[in-house]
């Protein structure tokens, strides 16, 4: 089966003091996704921030900004954020999804102690206020997604015909997975997305990587699609894990700022046209929108609401 490469526009986690290429305006989200795409990332997963100072936000009025100018320019498949940013209310976090109907969102399977304070110490000057503080107080702030949060989504979501990506910070949010499909509540095939290297999940190297695919194996069988995601310097090591297991793989800003050790990335595009070539060497053939939408079976843009009305 062909590769998925999804690309983490801008996420909520990083500042913009931390790099100047974080996109941050509509217009600059919108530019770096669809040169994304044109690298060869089918999947765009998105958040929206305040224009003037980069903050994280869901107002869905920025979020059309950027996404129906996505939606002109590629044929990228559009994954909207259900985790948001931290402290935001369930409601405020599905307000995107809830407006724009997409083929694709996420959905966190687990409560997580999402700590990334230590990005708080950067040896940087901060532009705006907000930054430092957002970044400390994550030591103290639980990213809640409990069972009763997590049926709501999926009840809300799927009426809308919007396909999930569950991202699974922990071998416990496999089996939280597993409860909602034993259930009925959720229907395979699912694609899931392991995420390493996050304070408060699990590690990021070959034997957490073969933890989660081991377990997952045995839960899901062959019932499922699965893409990674490595925080910061542990990405393209955690990618090319996954791309030589047959897996999918997620690259961006979101996850990483550098491209090399110390070498910032200048967008998002090359740090897909960088996990895209070690795919090719692996002899892994790239998946495009069409492709990526027929595995893993989604509506098509055609039936969202991203609309300029």
């Amino acid at each position: 089966m062909k590769t998925i490469i999804s690309c983490a526009i801008t996420g909520a986690i990083h500042t913009p003091s931390l790099s100047p290429y974080l996109p941050v305006t509509p217009d600059e989200i919108a530019e770096q996704s669809i040169d994304a795409a044109k690298a060869g990332a089918s999947i765009i997963h998105l958040h929206a921030r305040q224009p003037n100072d980069g903050k994280p936000t869901n107002d869905t009025k920025i979020f059309r900004e950027f996404l129906t100018k996505i939606n002109s320019e590629s044929d990228a498949i559009l994954n909207i954020s259900t985790g948001v940013a931290l402290g935001m209310t369930l409601d405020e976090r599905l307000a995107a999804v809830k407006e724009f109907q997409p083929e694709l969102c996420s959905l966190n399977m687990g409560s997580i102690n999402f700590n990334v304070a230590r990005a708080a110490k950067a040896d940087v000057k901060w532009k705006h206020d907000w930054e430092k503080e957002h970044l400390a107080k994550s030591e103290d702030i639980v990213f809640r997604n409990t069972f009763k949060d997590i049926d709501y989504i999926i009840k809300t979501v799927s009426d809308f015909g919007t396909k999930f990506e569950y991202e699974c910070y922990d071998v416990g949010h496999l089996y939280n997975l597993a409860h909602f499909a034993e259930h009925g509540i959720i229907k395979p095939p699912f694609f899931i997305q392991f995420i390493f290297g996050v304070m408060g999940g699990i590690g990021a190297d070959e034997q957490a990587f073969n933890v989660m695919k081991q377990t997952a194996d045995k839960l899901f069988g062959n019932n499922y699609h699965f893409s990674v995601l490595g925080a910061g310097r542990h990405q393209f090591l955690i990618a090319e894990l996954s791309l030589k297991a047959g897996g999918n793989v997620r690259v961006g800003l979101e996850d990483n700022l550098y491209l090399d050790k110390g070498v910032l990335a200048r967008s998002n595009a090359e740090q897909v046209a960088k996990v895209k070539q070690i795919a090719l060497d692996l002899g892994r053939e790239i998946a495009n929108p069409d492709e990526t939408r027929q595995i893993l079976d989604l509506k098509g843009k055609d039936k969202t609401k991203i609309t300029l009305s």
